[in-house]
């Protein structure tokens, strides 16, 4: 029986091909998010029993850097410089924009049967927004679909908005009580 030995690089390419082939583990925070209902304290006027989706956008931040003069130059009286400015480079971090965080609509998650989600599939599909398969699952090709459908909205996000799903005819809209019906 022959024993094979292996090079240090040809073992360490074997484990990092090995460790690609297997499937990632989710990271907070990092991909779509998914749809927040809230049972504690709803956006200021928001009805009763409402889910909400909630899109954050982080805070921009940028760099600057300045040229600081701590001492001037020294001429003389004929114009000669006798010592040039010296300066410091300061850098510091400037907000350009503040964090903005969007509370809209969504349907419930009772409301999105698999049945509902495969027909969102198909009118994002029939939209040219959405090739994946009509599975009836709300899986990354299909919230991918819906950044698309409502992203020219004014809602770039992967939750399904109460508002786009009304526009594909996908959820009932809300008609206003009638203050003398009797419940």
């Amino acid at each position: 029986m022959t024993q094979t030995r292996w090079s240090a690089p040809t073992a360490a390419v074997a484990l990092i091909l090995l460790a690609a082939c297997e499937a990632a583990l989710p990271v907070p925070g990092i991909g779509e998010p998914d749809v927040i209902q809230l049972r504690g304290t709803p956006p200021p006027g928001s009805p009763a029993g409402a889910c909400w989706g909630r899109e954050a956008q982080p805070a921009v931040v940028e760099t600057v850097t300045e040229q600081v003069m701590l001492q001037p130059a020294q001429v003389r009286a004929d114009g000669t410089v006798e010592a040039p400015a010296i300066y410091k480079t300061e850098t510091r971090q400037a907000i350009v924009s503040e964090r903005k965080e969007l509370w809209f609509r969504t349907p419930c998650e009772a409301e999105l049967t698999p049945d509902v989600i495969s027909s969102l599939q198909r009118a994002l599909q029939a939209r040219g927004l959405y090739s994946g398969a009509i599975n009836g699952e709300m899986d990354r090709p299909t919230r991918r679909g819906v950044r698309k459908y409502q992203a020219p909205l004014g809602l770039d996000s992967g939750i399904l908005s109460l508002a786009a799903a009304r526009k594909l005819g996908l959820s009932v809209v809300d008609t206003p009580t009638d203050p003398t019906a009797e419940g």
